[in-house]
């Protein structure tokens, strides 16, 4: 506010509305007591005396004329009165207003009544129109009429909720777009028929569907039918701006009208998905869509699409619809990942360069799962946040108002089921699905604001379900009052035609039965085609050769040169930047380290990412606390410890070709992943590595990992080469930081879907590293499940030399060196991966008795490296028993997988046996002494003759 030496000659013409009501308030504080207010508020009463207020509205005055209104104290109340009705009505409208197309009683609009507020109409009739609102309409005279209009826009079949906003640009913004009616363009004749034959395109669909596929599952889109042109509005605004990618993320209901109607899957497609015999040949030959196919496929309310819209032979956008799951909202962050890939630039070191207008996505929740998914507010909060945040998503709640078979007093504990969004300050509208033109006002108001401010916006869609949860169901069974009012209601369609027809639109009904029939024609025909082109489907469902096949023999060496010139450049910091200095020191002991062949895990890192960009392959990191690494061990960005800011070596690498990202994720496991996953699905030639805290904090993302990460490929034809780093091992840390959960990993390992690795040397991790980013664009490419080290980091026995990552390649398996030398000798053959290696080896000073057995590290889990130990196996011709040895109890790590394999390796009379923990129903003891006692039983044992 400023002071009296700089106002000017009224002040009060500043204030309006909800500001001008404050101003208001604090002036009547001020006549009771004028130390209850601000000083420099009292400051301006004192001299200013009470408050005038400008009626510019007032149509009977010439414009340029001023009528000023100044209030007496005895008004003042009067006025305060008038303002807080217009702000009840702002907040509260909603409670009133028409969104329920299936509520027939009379709302309780007491709350608003101007008689609440102790006013006549007289009394508003002599306020100004000002105070109310500076955004009305012209033909606005008076506060009466303001609050009667205010009444008008906030209680009709649109409602608003942005009480919530609490950025003022933001909000004032709102509530000019809404108080104006600028929200609302004009809709012409010809788009009126445009919509009107759209919902009958939808509903004609439902009912052939109904009719043809009686029994089969479909969830119908009937109830929430303007959800169609809801997308065609959005998508239409977003092209005529130039955004080049719409990225959808949808659950079931609806999802085979979308497709056919916004993606333009062809009839024809979701006819022979219906009859089980899917034929590639229907897929239309010019490219306007693209479709992939896994080999074992998915039901066809699952599957997705791409489809661009073109202008003669320009392709102007293209419109994506994610493949989703049953798990319904965790589609969600893979469409945000999805959209960040295609918004930035990779091709420049440093940061990518993002263009949030490039793209952007829609995302369509059901009333249900959006309070009831945990995913949904993940998801919610990445919106704003550096690493994550597109400029936006629009978000639909398409509202049945029930969740399968349960009501909504049953499946949320809120009003609304859009409630969450108001904790991130997402401005919602509330819109009556069977009000077509509302629903189009809604879908401009989403976007423009999208486009305004950057930001989130959330529509609520509220409709009914006309069937089912699937169209199996009987819901009168469980919902029998619903139904009764549903079975009575038109059908959206019906109720505008009538509309229409009311206005002149449209001649008369039989106009709209004569579309309707044109639309049976054409769906009839494309089932007529599809009866012709049947083919049973391929019931092996075998994956192609390429994918099953292993990982092509790559060269993952360096020159050691070029190694010692990044290790340099990556100790070197801009003139004035200040490193910690403890930080400082260890860092720059790299340069010796790398001299006496002592590069650890995070140095090994370093040098893979270096070489990874110098190869022109961009890379994004992300996980909590990945920047400095959860154990202190990375240090990719670091902080001058006299400004703040922040540098990466890796920005200024000479060489390098490709951007670096490198972000620490908010405390979220499924919404990171699958933001992620979707990155790295949208940007195949970037290394896209997530990085839990502790591996078995993957647990909260299982869904990811289970429906996206691990059967993708199989069930959608979606390539990954997704990293997950997964910290594991047992230290003695307890049952929540130990295990990553190695079993679940290879218990989902089928078809050379991924590789599950854990390794013990550092220069393993660098090759593996490089060869990962090698396959990317290769028809091989696959996911890469890390089991990463915690204690081993920095431990002696896991460095490597420059030599090991300038001329060696990944090993599979690996032997421990200074065992074997006595072939004839070895008696028992031990097999163990990862950390426990590293404990055996320890040990290994300590034994005597060295040639009666040999160890081998299990370096790649994933596919199982079958070949190599059986060559060593044969090596030992006196051999006894092939031991496997572990840390995990017996039911967990590797040992159900790797059992059945050693038995098929082992030659006749070779026993085959289990060192480690007891079956457990935990994944390690809670204390560290009895874990050091167990871990020790285990040693021991594998170095006993039994």
């Amino acid at each position: 506010m400023n002071t009296l030496s700089d106002s000017f000659k009224n002040p009060w013409e500043k204030f309006h509305g909800p500001n001008l009501g404050y101003v208001m308030e604090m002036y009547e504080r001020y006549l009771q007591n004028p130390s209850l207010v601000d000083p420099e508020l009292k400051e301006w009463f004192d001299c200013w005396g009470p408050p005038e207020f400008s009626d510019s509205n007032n149509d009977n005055k010439p414009k340029d004329v001023v009528h000023h209104t100044n209030v007496s104290a005895n008004l003042l109340e009067k006025y305060v009165q008038a303002v807080k009705l217009a702000d009840y009505i702002r907040t509260f409208g909603h409670l009133d207003a028409k969104i329920n197309p299936l509520e027939t009683s009379e709302k309780d609009s007491r709350h608003i009544d101007i008689q609440k507020f102790g006013l006549t109409e007289d009394d508003l009739k002599s306020i100004p129109s000002s105070i109310i609102s500076p955004y009305l309409p012209n033909h606005i005279k008076n506060a009466f009429e303001a609050i009667q209009y205010l009444k008008e826009v906030y209680t009709s079949k649109l409602a608003f909720e942005f009480g919530h906003v609490q950025d003022v640009e933001e909000k004032n913004w709102l509530l000019q777009m809404v108080e104006s009616g600028s929200y609302r363009p004009a809709i012409s004749n010809e788009k009126k028929m445009e919509l009107l034959k759209r919902l009958t395109e939808v509903e004609v669909f439902e009912h052939f569907l109904h009719r043809t596929f009686v029994g089969q599952k479909r969830f119908s889109i009937e109830g929430v039918d303007t959800l169609v042109p809801l997308l065609d509005e959005i998508i239409s605004e977003a092209v005529q701006k130039g955004t080049k990618l719409i990225n959808i993320g949808m659950a079931h209901r609806g999802r085979l009208n979308v497709l056919a109607h916004v993606l333009g899957k062809p009839y024809e497609m979701i006819f022979a998905e219906f009859q089980h015999a899917p034929n590639k040949d229907l897929i239309p030959s010019e490219g306007s869509i693209g479709i992939t196919y896994g080999w074992t496929g998915d039901v066809k309310y699952h599957l997705g699409l791409d489809r661009k819209i073109k202008n003669e032979n320009t392709v102007r956008a293209v419109i994506t619809l994610a493949n989703n799951p049953s798990h319904l909202e965790y589609v969600n962050p893979v469409v945000v990942g999805y959209t960040r890939a295609a918004q930035e630039t990779r091709d420049k070191p440093g940061f990518p360069e993002q263009d949030e207008s490039k793209s952007f996505a829609i995302l369509i929740h059901g009333d249900a799962a959006f309070p009831g998914q945990g995913v949904v507010a993940e998801t919610l909060n990445l919106s704003r946040l550096k690493g994550y945040q597109t400029g936006g998503t629009i978000h639909i709640i398409a509202n049945n108002m029930i969740g399968f078979t349960t009501e909504s007093e049953d499946s949320r504990s809120t009003k609304y089921a859009s409630d969450l969004a108001k904790g991130f300050e997402i401005p919602i509208v509330h819109v009556n699905a069977d009000d077509p033109e509302a629903v189009l006002a809604a879908a401009h108001l989403a976007f423009i604001y999208r486009q305004t401010f950057k930001k989130d916006f959330l529509i609520d869609l509220i409709g009914y379900r006309r069937h089912g949860h699937n169209e199996m169901d009987e819901p009168a069974a469980t919902n029998p009052l619903m139904y009764q009012i549903i079975r009575k209601h038109p059908t959206v369609g019906k109720l505008y035609a009538a509309r229409l027809e009311q206005q002149g639109i449209i001649p008369s009904a039989e106009e709209v039965d004569r579309f309707a029939k044109e639309v049976e024609k054409k769906l009839q025909e494309a089932y007529s085609r599809v009866a012709e082109l049947k083919e049973e489907p391929d019931y092996e469902m075998n994956p192609p050769e390429v994918a099953e096949k292993g990982i092509p023999k790559i060269d993952t060496s360096v020159p050691v040169n070029v190694l010692e010139q990044i290790n340099r450049e990556l100790v070197q910091w801009p003139d004035g930047f200040h490193v910690f200095n403890k930080l400082e020191r260890i860092l720059k002991r790299r340069i010796t380290a790398f001299q006496e062949n002592k590069i650890d895990w995070a140095h090994a890192e370093a040098l893979a990412f270096a070489t990874i960009l110098q190869d022109g392959i961009p890379i994004r990191l992300t996980g909590q606390d990945s920047e400095r690494g959860t154990f202190a061990q990375r240090h990719l960005i670091l902080h001058d410890d006299k400004t703040g800011k922040t540098f990466s070596p890796l920005h200024q690498l000479s060489g390098s070709k490709a951007s670096f990202a490198i972000h620490n994720s908010p405390l979220s496991e499924a919404s990171v992943l699958g933001f992620e996953y979707g990155y790295n699905v949208f940007a195949p030639e970037t290394l896209v590595l997530w990085e839990a805290q502790f591996g078995d904090f993957a647990n909260s993302a299982q869904v990811i990992i289970d429906q996206f990460i691990s059967s993708g490929r199989a069930k959608w034809g979606q390539k990954s080469g997704l990293v997950m780093l997964l910290p594991h091992g047992y230290e003695g840390q307890g049952p929540e930081h130990s295990s990553a959960r190695l079993e679940r990993f290879l218990s989902l390992a089928a078809e050379n879907n991924w590789t599950v690795a854990n390794m013990t040397k550092s220069s393993q991790y660098f090759h593996i590293l490089r060869r990962q980013a090698l396959i990317l664009q290769k028809e091989e490419v696959r996911p890469l499940v890390i089991m990463s080290p915690k204690s081993l980091l920095r431990h002696p026995l896991v460095v490597s030399g420059a030599a090991d990552l300038s001329e060696g390649s990944f090993q599979p398996v690996l032997p421990q060196p200074g065992l074997g030398n006595a072939p004839e000798k070895v008696e028992r053959l031990i097999l163990c991966s990862g950390k426990i290696a590293i404990d055996l080896a320890e040990k290994l000073n300590e034994v005597k008795d060295k040639d009666w057995f040999h160890i081998l590290r299990v370096e790649e889990l994933y596919p199982f490296p079958m070949e190599e130990i059986s060559r060593y196996v044969k090596q030992f011709p006196n051999l006894k028993e092939i031991v496997w040895v572990q840390e995990e109890p017996k039911n967990m790590g590797a040992w159900n997988f790797v059992e059945p394999r050693l038995l098929t390796l082992a030659p006749a009379g070779v026993q085959v046996s289990y060192i480690g923990r007891r079956r457990r129903s935990s994944t390690a003891e809670g204390d560290p002494i009895v874990h050091k006692k167990e871990q020790a039983r285990i040693i021991n044992q594998a170095f006993t003759r039994s």
